[in-house]
């Protein structure tokens, strides 16, 4: 039986443990699978979440190598799913073991003015206030030797969207020179990177859960992989193994955290499908497109507008799960009324996405409120307005936006609460409602 090492004390030798014995170049024979906390060998260093002086609150430490082992406070790795094609590349001999990051000339584009609510441990719960200034606020740790990563990038660039270059050549967006540049549609944006950090604690009210539960049930559902999410009650903050956000902002970004200039936004939950391929059996695409465009016209009427990327794909389900879907779908009946059954057969729930996180960006930002939701989501709006963001208006996605096989989504929405300006439909209007040829779906020829 092979015995592995769960305390910094145990030495197993490589004899005990032959598997490991060809990497020894790049790791030693101790495996520590855990800690305690009071071991001997465990010092975090300090991390108060919550301290609006990032001095007091102190840095982000999850890594396991060089000196950092010992001091780390947070459990998880830097770069969410990424991280696992960091192990790949060590794996493979690319990426030395002890690799540290030179940080020079990457600072942000534009400095964000620190807000209230970076020092409320309430407000933001999910992403690290300081992330994006980790040089600047942790300059001494670094040159200590401990591995402090940022979290938050913030950079400029230019987009071109073929619908918003679409709106230029009509003349519905016009040529401004400053946000966008000339009659190909390109869109000068301020883009914002997001990596998340979730704060245990703040997690769990978040949701309404307790926090040891929150901790058990993160750690049994991912196959055991972060024991020190019940082993260490001491550390307070998670860096989850999942998708981030990017925040692109149009027009100048002071103007996003000032009430004084109107606001137009729109939240996106990442739908590969639509966002990317086109496909027509849902309005994600469509929606953000006229996202896009409405943020343009705001910022290029004198206010702000912005569009925030969620990276959770499929309501979070996956785009597993979602084709599992499209296929019970097509055929078994795809009605409107069997909309949201077809996604719970399989996944149990309708939907994953779990809104009550996503104002922690807007707190970040600064956004004090909403003059123009581009949304139709409860959800969101309803996580917004918890958390003290007044919506002033929600504007649906305009009809002749929808695409003709997402009338079966978009009105499963609309009568399971999305908001809507049109028509109401009723349950006797939803079996009516019917996706594209899906009698004869598998007969096609592509």
């Amino acid at each position: 039986m092979t015995v592995l090492e769960n305390t910094p004390d145990e030495k197993p030798t490589a004899s005990s443990a032959p598997w490991c014995s060809p990497v020894t170049e790049r790791y030693n024979t101790r495996i520590v699978l855990t800690t305690y906390p009071g071991q001997s060998a465990v010092n975090p260093v300090p991390l108060k979440w919550g301290e609006k002086d990032p001095q007091e609150r102190g840095p982000i430490l999850v890594s396991r190598n060089g000196k950092t082992l010992n001091r780390r406070n947070a459990i998880g790795a830097h770069g969410g799913s990424y991280a696992f094609y960091s192990a790949l590349a060590i794996a493979a001999g690319d990426l030395p073991v002890n690799f540290k990051p030179d940080f020079t000339n990457t600072q942000p584009t534009f400095d964000f003015p620190p807000q209230e609510a970076w020092g409320d441990p309430t407000k933001i719960v999910s992403m690290d206030p300081f992330g994006h200034d980790v040089v600047k606020h942790y300059k001494k740790h670094l040159e200590d030797g401990l591995d402090a990563r940022p979290t938050i990038a913030i950079t400029r660039a230019t987009m071109r969207v073929s619908e918003v270059s679409d709106a230029v050549k009509i003349g519905r967006v016009p040529v401004d020179g400053e946000i966008v540049l000339n009659p190909s549609g390109d869109v000068r944006v301020t883009k914002v990177a997001v990596e998340p950090v979730w704060y245990l604690p703040g997690v769990a009210a978040r949701f309404g859960v307790d926090e040891g539960l929150l901790r058990r049930a993160l750690f049994e559902h991912t196959g055991g992989s972060y024991p020190e999410l019940v082993t260490r009650p001491d550390i307070k903050v998670f860096l989850p193994p999942i998708g981030g956000l990017t925040v692109y902002i149009f027009g100048p970004p002071g103007r996003v955290s000032d009430p004084n200039f109107r606001l137009a936004l729109r939240i996106h939950d990442e739908c590969n499908g639509s966002d990317v391929f086109q496909s027509d059996i849902c309005t994600c695409r469509p929606y953000l497109t006229f996202g896009i465009e409405e943020a343009i016209k705001e910022a290029q009427n004198g206010g702000s507008g912005v569009v925030i990327y969620f990276r959770k794909e499929g309501r979070a389900l996956g785009e597993v799960v979602k084709y599992l879907v499209y296929n019970a779908r097509k055929r078994g009946g795809d009605t409107a009324d069997k909309y949201f059954q077809r996604t719970e057969n399989i996944a149990g729930v309708k939907d994953m996405r779990f809104q009550a996180l996503m104002p922690d960006i807007l707190h970040w930002l600064g956004i004090k409120k909403i003059d123009r939701m581009l949304s139709m989501s409860n959800m969101k709006h309803d996580a917004v307005v918890e958390q003290g963001i007044p919506i002033l208006e929600r504007i649906p996605i305009p009809e002749e936006m929808i695409p003709a096989d997402s009338r079966v989504e978009i009105d499963a929405k609309i009568h399971s609460g999305y908001f809507t300006t049109g028509r109401k439909f009723t349950e006797e209007d939803l079996k009516q409602v019917k996706g594209r040829g899906w009698e004869c779906w598998e007969d096609v020829t592509h």
